[in-house]
């Protein structure tokens, strides 16, 4: 039994405005000051110096593009893929929660608990994550907006709100590329009704039949969660896990089935490790009816895979940990086995799962199955023969990230490459089993 705490107010506070609430613009208003060169300083800090300049390119391109009449293309983020925060009354800026590291240094992360007592709301899309793919489609003539959302709550629930927006558009046709959870949101909204108007579903490194990164999460061990802890002062990753993260059901939605994967039963408490932190019986009960309630594919639908990154591909449980099977058949985060749907036109791209968003390669193959419902850009062929593996454990990954960071006392550099890089596998050797 897990009891409601009383409200805290570190929680809940509106009067604590950091330097990451003040710059959270819009992305119209970013888009805007790459095209005019305006707040430049600021936005280098931000991307980076290479990326911005990349972006204000980009930015100019899709300026001039007319997209007056133009199809309305849906860009849904993946899993942490959008602001979360509190709504603030202007002139005072919304108040990120995430990801502000100096409010997470404080402690204030756990005002994310599902249910809270603080009134989380999405705030945008992570703009370094996302801003690249609505610029590339707004260059080619697309009419590109974000729908942005609370990824800490169901697919279910998530589905049926996006399913509105949807609806709202009709007759007018719509298109979606999706990414990681979003492609999970959008076959939850398209269960909802037919919809014929929307046209063309695009998946990126979609988990459509799971991944072991949200296991990792709920046992503490996910390098994303590690990372955060370490700005932390007074709790571990373990702390965040079994208090945060394990009350997301987004994450239980994402676990693998055994009947796709082997391994245990992950829906099944039981078959986890009985050492803390542990999944929530009741999460994962309900987790276990999701592939119900997902569209199938049809002919609009086309999925790109990433393939050939370092990979957890399988879990088996040893004493009282898990024990993960790394190789590389999937994009760092989603097994290409997971990222397949049947029924949809499969590309492949040797592309890091946080870079299918990015990947200029990917953009272009993207417009051209928005576009024509198939592209030349991609592999429709992988045979993923690599032999090569390795296992780590849980108590070999609770040594990674342990060491506390100074946020105040970091360089800016070095602070923008700590958030770019929260999702940092352990470096690993990959080996072909010698033959018995």
């Amino acid at each position: 039994m897990h009891r409601e705490r009383p409200v805290n107010r570190a929680e809940t506070r509106l009067d604590h405005v950091t330097p990451y609430d003040r710059f959270a613009w819009s992305d119209v208003e970013i888009e805007h000051l790459l095209t005019t060169g305006a707040h430049q300083r600021d936005l280098i800090a931000y991307f980076g110096a290479q990326e911005y300049l990349e972006l204000a390119a980009l930015a100019r391109k899709a300026a001039e593009t007319v997209t007056a009449d133009a199809p309305k293309v849906f860009v849904v983020p993946g899993i942490m893929g959008s602001q979360l925060g509190l709504r603030r009354t202007a002139p005072l800026p919304n108040d990120i929660l995430w990801l502000d590291p100096i409010d997470i240094e404080l402690g204030r992360l756990s005002a994310l608990r599902v249910p809270g007592t603080a009134p989380i709301v999405s705030l945008g899309a992570m703009l370094w994550s996302y801003l690249r793919t609505k610029l590339h489609l707004r260059a080619a003539g697309f009419a590109a907006v974000f729908h942005d959302y609370d990824w800490r709550l169901g697919v279910d629930e998530l589905g049926r709100a996006l399913a509105e927006r949807l609806r709202a558009e009709a007759p007018n046709p719509v298109m979606i590329v999706a990414h990681s959870l979003g492609g999970l949101v959008a076959r939850a909204a398209l269960r909802t009704a037919p919809m014929a108007h929307v046209s063309r579903v695009v998946l990126l490194g979609v988990p459509n039949f799971g991944s072991f990164a949200p296991v990792q999460a709920l046992r503490g061990t996910y390098a994303v969660v590690r990372k955060l802890a370490r700005l932390v002062k007074t709790d571990t990753a373990e702390v965040l896990a079994r208090d945060v993260f394990n009350t997301f059901p987004s994450l239980y939605h994402m676990i693998p089935h055994a009947s796709r994967h082997g391994g245990p039963d992950l829906f099944d408490a039981s078959q986890w490790p009985q050492s803390d932190p542990r999944p929530r019986a009741e999460l994962l009960a309900a987790a276990r009816t999701l592939p119900s309630a997902l569209a199938p594919a049809d002919e609009r639908f086309s999925v790109i895979v990433g393939v050939g990154q370092e990979t957890v591909t399988a879990v088996s449980r040893r004493n009282d940990e898990f024990v993960y099977t790394i190789t590389r058949r999937g994009d760092g985060t989603v097994p290409a086995i997971s990222a397949q749907l049947p029924g949809a036109n499969t590309y492949y791209a040797r592309t890091a799962h946080s870079d299918l968003t990015r990947e200029p390669a990917v953009a272009t193959a993207v417009i051209d199955l928005l576009r024509k419902g198939r592209t030349r850009r991609l592999s429709d062929k992988w045979a993923g023969k690599s032999l090569a593996r390795a296992r780590i454990t849980d108590q070999t990954l609770r040594l990674t990230h342990v060491e506390k960071v100074d946020w105040a006392h970091m360089e800016p550099e070095e602070r923008r490459v700590f958030l770019q890089n929260l999702n940092e596998p352990p470096e690993l050797r990959l080996r072909v089993p010698k033959a018995r």
